[in-house]
Order: structure tokens, then sequence, then C-alpha cells
């Protein structure tokens, strides 16, 4: 397993709350928590911006992802409206999660609640070469649902 160094700093609204930790020893992500004053209503189709009280400062050549907990999903129709969301490098403030409800009742987001997780990975850039012509594949231009279901 690889490691990087990532600071951290919990913010005023994250006091009290768990700092974000590997849930097994294979995790590949850690899980945020909802750093509400309040509950949060999320009615069905609809979404909100919640905070989780930290930021980080990942070294260069690294992004975290953040995605939807697959049991908020499983369960309760919860995902992330930009899913994965990126945090760049360079970004320092509060990281906040878009939860969009595609279920059929309203959920609520209480604080200290684990509403995503977020995935530490490096990045690559890519250098664009411009080109008259691309080189010939078997599938070519075929897109959304041409090779079959």
């Amino acid at each position: 397993m690889n490691t990087v160094d990532v600071r951290i700093k919990p913010l005023e609204n994250y006091e009290g709350l768990e700092l974000p930790v590997y849930e097994t020893a294979q995790s590949a992500g850690v899980d945020l928590r909802a750093a509400v004053a309040e509950d949060v209503a999320i009615p069905p189709g609809e979404w909100r911006l919640i905070p989780v009280g930290i930021a980080i400062a990942l070294p260069a050549g690294f992004e975290a992802q953040v995605r939807p907990r697959s049991g908020l999903a499983a369960k309760h129709g919860i995902s992330c409206v930009n899913t994965p969301g990126t945090i760049d490098a360079d970004y320092r403030g509060e990281i906040k999660v878009n939860l969009i409800n595609h279920g059929k009742v309203e959920f609520n987001v209480k604080r200290g609640d684990r509403i995503a997780q977020m995935i530490v990975a490096p990045v690559t850039q890519a250098v664009w070469q411009v080109a008259e012509t691309l080189d010939e594949t078997e599938r070519g231009s075929g897109g959304f649902g041409s090779t079959g279901v």
C-alpha cells in the first residue's frame, strides 16, 4: 500500500468530530463527516451542499476524489451531484459535498454522519499533440452503446 503525507486543518465547525480514518486496512477512501450545526433535510429530487469542516493541502501531483458512500446509495438513494468531485492540489478551502436525494422520502443529514468518501490519487496531466489524423481502431468513432448491451 502506498502512502502520501497530506496536511489536514480541522475548521471551527469540525469541533468534536472524528478526523477521517480508513475503516479497514485495505480501504481506498476515508469517510467524510457532516459538519453541520443543525440537521439538513434533503427532499426527494433535491440536493444540498453539506460542509465537512476540514481543509487539506495535497502535495503537487495529487488530487482528492469525493464519491458517494455505497450504503447511503443502496439504502436511501443518496448520491453526490458531481461524482466524483475533484479537489485539486492547490485548493485550500473547506471541503463540501453536494448530496442529492434520488430516494422517495426526505433524507436528514445529522452532525457527524458519514456522508461521502474521499480518495487521494495521483494525477497525470496530458501534453496535447495536435494531429491531422488519429490511428484507426476497431471501434472507430462509435459511442453511446455502439458496442452493444
